[in-house]
């Protein structure tokens, strides 16, 4: 995906995908994901459950990912198994601040609306050297909160990154930022689909990459509230 997509251009004969095609498999996944998380809610799923579902649907978006599937059944399978895993968490931090959870949803659309904004008018645009940017900054993300969570075993917090204090707030902030660099690449990269007429199946690919950078801006979002939710 992004910088070295896996579409081929479909034979003459053959649908080619359509932004509709992403709209209707977008609503598909991400419907699946927040109906597979409300019922989590609903049913108080505990977090042992959770947990395990997380684990589920991180490896099946990892195969969905370097696999650059098409198939609906593994993406659809990611949604609700990952799911489970948000609808859980939502009520856990829903618990303890009451009302966060619809200022975390609120807060992911107005960041989905104000990034397609930016996207359109081309305010930024996305080259070759953004993409290779985005990712390099997401693998360095990833790989520091790897050390915080090691470290964590033998200091309490770690280094600091997921705790409630002006490094945990920045870099917070920053897992923010770099999520809606991720819907931009995901906007050019159906942009460059449509164009070049990749196969309908593989507006399932796009929309799985939509549903990855929500989820991302979502929980990142629900952390950064709860950092300055708490009783004084």
């Amino acid at each position: 995906m992004y910088d070295n997509p896996a579409y081929a251009p479909a034979p003459p004969a053959a649908k080619t995908m359509t932004i509709d095609d992403v709209v209707v498999r977008g609503f598909m996944t991400l419907g699946t994901l927040v109906v597979a998380g409300a019922a989590s809610w609903y049913f108080e799923v505990g977090m042992g459950v959770a947990a395990i579902s997380a684990l589920i649907g991180v490896v099946l978006g990892l195969i969905a990912s370097f696999k650059q599937s098409t198939n609906p059944a593994l993406i659809l399978g990611y949604a609700l198994f990952y799911g489970v895993f948000v609808g859980a968490l939502s009520r856990m931090y829903e618990s303890f601040f009451n009302g966060i959870v619809l200022q975390a949803v609120i807060g992911t659309a107005l960041a989905f609306a104000a990034v397609l904004t930016v996207y359109s008018l081309r305010i930024v645009r996305v080259t070759p050297k953004f993409t290779k940017f985005v990712i390099a900054a997401a693998i360095g993300a990833l790989a520091l909160v790897l050390v915080n969570l090691v470290a964590g075993f033998f200091v309490d917090g770690g280094i600091g990154l997921r705790t409630d204090s002006p490094l945990g707030w920045i870099f917070s902030a920053a897992m923010i930022l770099l999520g809606t660099f991720f819907l931009l690449l995901d906007f050019d990269d159906i942009e460059r689909g449509v164009k070049a007429g990749a196969p309908e199946k593989y507006s399932w690919q796009c929309a799985f990459g939509l549903t990855l950078s929500l989820v991302w801006i979502y929980l990142e979002v629900l952390r950064f509230i709860s950092y300055f939710s708490g009783d004084d």
